[in-house]
């Protein structure tokens, strides 16, 4: 491992690498998509793994790079082929005419939709129909360390994905100890939750190539009504409190669904570099298996709450860094965003360069 590789984001950015190579997902023919730090208002995953149809990949594509938001899928999934007024042709959301007429005027800048005005009233159509693109969504949680404390935060948050069932599968990926058997095992863990071991290397620089799986996710009922648990009791004897729980719609889990696949396909895993400063002089993205965040002034990996304008180490890049080629391209930090993005666009198939 290199220096500052320990931390839960190197191992994570691993896991996401990893994920995006050797992911073997249950369709043969399935695209393999990986995203970082997604999920819901009440919870979010570490890993996301989409296994995709490739035509409908494809044609995803038409649609831009960036995320269609629920108003805007609500648009371009019941847009007709033929000009028609759009309360006729948009089922009701539930919510004002207005916000749906503002959703559609931001389709139309986005050339994902057309509008005209035919007296009063705005008509549109679709330019093309919207794909069932993912297939099914498997959410990791990444432990590099799996104490017993957080083993036991671990727990009610994998018994939240099991009784909510938005993703098909719940996986916890750890660091790889070398025994007979794993401690993980030994943790009460739910079932149907799959453990995976990651080998980080040796410390000799060797980059984390492999993963291996200590014991198989079951597939949740993703098309069911899940059950999304509000407030449990603490397990002490002196709380007898009773626990609150609610019904999720499948209706409502498959847009969930849709939501968190249009924004894992915008944002991927290696959007990390967003988050941090790039423009530093001490930055560097260093190319051990993945393209990890390192600084030099410090001598070891970053996490994104450490490489920021806050650090005591922060040194914009000299104006000459900046002026190299024409016309003007920004520095080694400019640089290392194109490069990230070029890679991740790589991965979505029909995206105009």
């Amino acid at each position: 491992m290199l220096p500052g590789e320990d931390t839960e984001f190197a191992f994570e950015l691993r896991v996401c690498r990893w994920a995006e190579r050797a992911w073997e997902p249950a369709r043969e023919d399935s695209v393999v998509l990986v995203a970082r730090q997604l999920g819901t208002r009440d919870r979010r995953w570490d890993t996301l793994i989409l296994e995709c149809d490739p035509e409908g990949l494809r044609q995803r594509a038409n649609f831009g790079l960036d995320a269609l938001d629920s108003d805007l899928l609500h648009v371009v999934r019941h847009a007709p082929d033929d000009w028609t007024y759009y309360r006729d042709a948009l089922p009701y959301p539930g919510y004002p005419w207005r916000y749906v007429r503002e959703a559609l005027h931001r389709a139309a800048d986005r050339g994902v939709v057309e509008t005209r005005k035919s007296g009063n009233r705005i008509e549109c159509r679709r330019r093309w129909a919207y794909p069932d693109w993912c297939r099914r969504i498997v959410a990791v949680e990444n432990k590099p360390d799996l104490d017993a404390s957080a083993a036991d935060a671990l727990v009610s948050q994998l018994e939240h994905d099991v009784a909510l069932s938005l993703a098909d599968e719940a996986w916890v990926a750890t660091r790889a100890t070398g025994g007979a058997v794993e401690p993980v095992l030994f943790e009460n863990l739910p079932v149907q939750a799959g453990i995976l071991t990651v080998d980080v290397g040796d410390g000799d620089g060797r980059p984390a190539s492999d993963a291996s799986v200590a014991w198989h996710a079951r597939s949740l009922a993703v098309d069911d009504p899940g059950t999304r648990i509000l407030e449990r009791p603490d397990g002490s004897e002196f709380d007898a409190s009773a626990a609150r729980f609610e019904y999720a719609d499948p209706g409502w889990k498959a847009d969930k669904r849709r939501e968190i696949a249009e924004r894992a396909y915008a944002r991927g895993w290696r959007s990390y570099v967003d988050t941090m400063r790039p423009d530093c002089r001490h930055f560097q993205a260093r190319e051990d298996g993945a393209l990890l965040p390192w600084c030099d002034a410090n001598g070891r990996c970053q996490t994104a709450g450490e490489c920021s304008g806050r650090c005591s180490e922060f040194e914009p890049e000299p104006p000459a860094w900046r002026t190299k080629g024409w016309p003007i391209e920004g520095g080694p930090g400019a640089a290392t965003k194109r490069l990230l993005a070029r890679r991740r666009r790589g991965r979505r198939p029909g995206l105009e360069e």
